[in-house]
């Protein structure tokens, strides 16, 4: 049903359930808030979004009013509301007048001057001055964390953080403690809270009393040039802004993307910036006498090429690593194939994900935003708390809706919502995929099914076994439902996987895969960015390095090829869920750097098989022929559920050993994180709380 109001002059019929303040926005008038936010419940404590109601008593918080609740007029005629009368001008200027109080006013020297709300909303709605003349209460700083620095003396106790924190990152470790001015935000233990999406507090924070401490005093707003682009350090693709000075990056913060992370990105994402700046190549390196040793670009590429030249095709190998963008891996993937080269794999960890099976046994299905309409959940040899903390907030949104169950199969951990844990291993798998385990019959009887399964699931020696019972339980559950909807869900923890598959950067016929490779004989590898894989001393008489960090295959290589990081390139990546976007390049690579794909074909032309492409635009047009799902940016393609049927007919034993942790260490995942200091300290910090916990247990 709807509603008729006049608003500010404005007739408007605004739907039962929306609240007197986006209706008072849909007419273009403006409402000052600071408690309130979109993805958080209402509190309707601060105050500030006060309107004049025709027939109230006094000004009405919009926030917490919904429009169905407004009594009607006697004579049926609408309500008027206004948003700028008197009476609320009088009211906004005593709100603000009270929040002021007790503010210590230290704006020159606030980390957050120049983005802060309470400063705007002063200058807009309070008063010149204050007519209050004792002295400011002061708050004892608290500890929530080395990345969190508080000035709680500010704090206007909006209470967003204690709800983001209960709400949305599900660790119950902050509240309001006391009442009147004995009142303080804590955390109850007086320990620094640890969750992986914690600093998002900070941006929620309408005044100062929320920092990013890695950060702080390092650069005022005004300062810095921000630049529109997307996230690596996991498979989801966050939406992000990157802020530079100088071409360096200062920060990291997320950007608005619904489908994807909404506003959210993880501690990771958001601090690993330091890592950018350190323990970075800067100029090609030739190992000499055993030592690597500075040389030109044109010596490295003169050797490579002649290395390249000279081996047999059948002992070249390529591996692509976690954080290669698209462009890249074509280059190298077209340089190599010219030369009848079939041993290339960008499967590091060993997937056994195979692209010949179709692109829906490799994506997430069902899409990031498609959690939301699941009503079931079954959770494969995956931690998405620690694999993808931003997937793993959508699933506990989904959860805190209600009605839905979520059954856990592998490492027993906690994760933000209620699960139930169903076993260690494959056997549980068969026992659900028979009918014979009680989750069956839960899974069977949901609308909208889902399955996620996790690195731990699909990188083990049966690990196509696996997938093929996932996909046997989702297609038994999806009988005689929905079939546009397609619950499959494989979660990866690389950015640079899907595109990979998406390219068939994988073993041609009788080609060798990563472990192949490895296992030795090989005359010339070419590791692009790949340090997650360990590789032997008797892997290949000739190995080449191209990357941005100093990272485990720099420290292998005969060759080191210095490219650009993810913040230094247009690159294209594409997410668990199939998505192709593109990073935005923020700043230029350190000294002679260079952007990846341009490296490749440089080498193209002194190995005497130049490629066809001198420009980006050219390079992604040929790109775009081989794989035109990559052309398609923030578009996820439907995939109905009968794409999976190829998958689950294979046959195959599974092993009875448990499924192990997927990731080892959440902020060490990747060479740029390995390079951060802030995530050495956090590694380090939850690290020492395991430890104590364990021994507690």
């Amino acid at each position: 049903m709807t509603k008729k109001l006049i608003i500010d002059g404005t007739p408007i019929e605004a739907e039962d359930g929306t609240t007197l303040m986006h209706a008072c926005e849909a007419v273009g008038s403006e409402i000052p808030r600071f408690c309130y936010h979109e993805r958080l419940s209402i509190a309707g404590n601060c105050r500030m979004c006060l309107v004049d109601v025709q027939g109230s008593p006094k000004p009405i918080a919009s926030c917490a009013m919904l429009v169905g609740d407004l009594p009607p007029n006697r004579d049926g005629s609408p309500k008027v509301v206004s948003t700028n009368s008197p009476l609320v001008k009088k009211a906004r200027e005593g709100v603000m007048e009270f929040l002021l109080i007790n503010h210590p006013l230290d704006c020159p020297i606030c980390d957050q001057g120049g983005e802060c709300d309470l400063q705007d909303q002063a200058m807009a709605f309070g008063v010149g001055g204050t007519r209050y003349q004792e002295n400011k209460r002061a708050v004892e700083e608290k500890n929530i964390g080395p990345l969190i620095k508080t000035m709680m003396t500010r704090c206007i106790h909006c209470t967003r953080c204690v709800r983001y924190m209960t709400e949305v990152a599900g660790v119950e470790e902050l509240g309001l403690i006391s009442r009147g001015e004995d009142a303080e935000i804590t955390t109850y233990l007086e320990n620094g809270i640890l969750s992986e999406m914690s600093a998002n507090v900070v941006d929620l924070c309408p005044v100062g009393a929320l920092t990013h401490r890695p950060w702080a005093f390092n650069a005022r707003p005004w300062e810095m040039e921000g630049t529109e682009s997307i996230d690596v350090m996991d498979a989801v693709g966050s939406a992000i802004r990157v802020d530079t000075r100088g071409g360096a990056v200062m920060r990291i913060l997320p950007r608005n993307n619904d489908d994807v992370n909404e506003e959210w990105i993880s501690d990771k994402t958001r601090h690993v910036a330091d890592g950018l700046k350190t323990q970075r190549l800067d100029t090609p390196y030739i190992r000499k006498d055993g030592r690597l040793q500075p040389a030109s670009w044109d010596d490295a590429l003169g050797l490579v090429a002649t290395k390249l030249k000279n081996a047999s095709p059948d002992k070249i190998g390529a591996i692509a690593g976690d954080l290669a963008g698209a462009e890249e891996m074509f280059a190298l993937k077209d340089l190599l194939t010219r030369g009848s080269v079939k041993n290339l794999d960008c499967r590091q960890a060993g997937d056994k994900l195979d692209p010949k099976l179709g692109r829906a046994s490799y994506v997430f299905n069902s899409s990031i935003d498609g959690i939301e309409q699941a009503d079931a959940i079954l959770i494969i040899g995956s931690n998405p708390r620690v694999e993808a903390p931003v997937l793993n907030a959508r699933i506990r949104k989904r959860w805190r809706r209600g009605a839905l169950k979520v059954g856990v199969v592998g490492v027993k951990t906690p994760l933000t919502y209620p699960a139930d844990y169903l076993g260690a291993g494959p056997d549980t798998l068969v026992h659900i995929a028979s009918g014979e385990h009680p989750f069956a019959a839960t899974f069977s009887g949901a609308k909208n099914p889902l399955v996620i399964v996790g690195e731990a699931a699909y990188t083990r020696a049966d690990g196509l076994a696996v997938l093929a019972a996932a996909a046997r339980i989702l297609l038994t559950a999806s009988k005689g439902k929905d079939a546009g909807w397609n619950g499959f869900n494989v979660l990866h923890t690389s950015a640079a996987r899907v595109a990979g598959l998406d390219l068939g950067f994988v073993p041609g016929n009788g080609g060798k895969d990563v472990a192949g490779m490895l296992a030795g004989g090989m005359e010339f590898l070419y590791l692009l960015g790949a340090d997650e894989c360990d590789v032997p001393r008797g892997a290949a008489s000739f190995v080449v390095y191209q990357g941005s960090h100093g990272d485990k295959g720099a420290e292998r290589a005969d060759v080191i090829l210095p490219g650009a990081a993810y913040t230094e390139k247009s690159a294209t990546y594409v997410n668990t869920e199939g998505r192709a976007q593109q990073t935005v390049k923020a700043g230029f690579a350190p000294g002679d750097a260079k952007e990846d794909w341009t490296i490749i074909r440089a080498l193209s032309e002194r190995a005497g098989a130049k490629l066809p492409y001198d420009t980006l635009a050219e390079l992604r047009a040929a790109m775009y022929k081989v794989a035109p799902q990559l052309a398609a940016l923030d578009h996820v393609e439907a995939r109905v559920v009968s794409g999976l049927e190829t998958l689950a007919k294979l046959k195959g034993a599974t092993s009875s050993e448990a499924f192990a942790p997927g990731i080892a260490d959440f902020y060490l995942t990747n060479p740029i994180a390995r390079s951060s200091a802030v995530m050495a300290g956090m590694s380090q910090l939850r690290f020492a709380r395991d430890q104590k916990l364990s021994a507690a247990e």
